[in-house]
């Protein structure tokens, strides 16, 4: 792994390029760069997201969440390396497994809002497609391995998630989307 910074104003990338995990130097519009900064800002979502109110199991969920995004980012500042383990991903499979059962069937679209702490994990959902996207990206100029796509998509749906716990936690729900259209089939007289 690359070296570690004991000085954080290098003053290196004042050219525009920064330096990746195996010393190699590429521009700071690069797709690898991209990524490694929407996995980064997810991962800083998060840790404003965690100085809400949350049941401790949830707390102890997103701090881990945030350890393995720290290992993806670091996955791709160094290219052909694997931090991020299929593990992870099975991990967020069964969260997501677990905190769905515990919440009512959607019957309608929902808003990103609620509580603080919902629209919080909403801002995250949507980061985290956004990372996703990067990555995307970036695999199809670079080969990129599975499970970061594949983490960032289960992210993202765990923290759709997890927006509708956080929602619920002092007898809330969630904010409905009021559509016109299914206002009208459900009641002709409207519109």
């Amino acid at each position: 792994m690359g070296q570690r910074l004991t000085q954080i104003a290098t003053r290196t990338g004042d050219d525009g390029s920064t330096g990746l995990g195996d010393n190699t130097r590429v521009p700071k519009s690069s797709p690898r760069v991209q990524a490694m900064g929407d996995v980064d800002e997810l991962n800083s979502h998060i840790g404003v997201l965690l100085c809400e109110t949350m049941p401790e199991s949830v707390r102890e969920l997103l701090v881990q969440v945030q350890h393995e995004l720290f290992n993806l980012g670091g996955e791709l500042s160094i290219p052909g390396f694997e931090l991020l383990k299929p593990e992870a991903v099975a991990a967020l499979d069964r969260a997501l497994a677990e905190h769905n059962a515990q919440l009512p069937r959607l019957q309608e679209f929902i808003l990103p809002a609620g509580t603080r702490g919902a629209a919080l994990a909403h801002v995250c959902r949507t980061v985290a497609r956004r990372a996703e996207r990067s990555v995307v990206a970036l695999g199809a100029v670079e080969t990129v391995r599975e499970a970061p796509r594949q983490y960032l998509n289960r992210l993202s749906d765990l923290m759709f998630v997890l927006a509708r716990v956080l929602n619920r936690l002092d007898g809330g729900d969630d904010v409905y989307w009021r559509s016109e259209r299914l206002a009208r089939a459900q009641d002709p007289s409207v519109g």
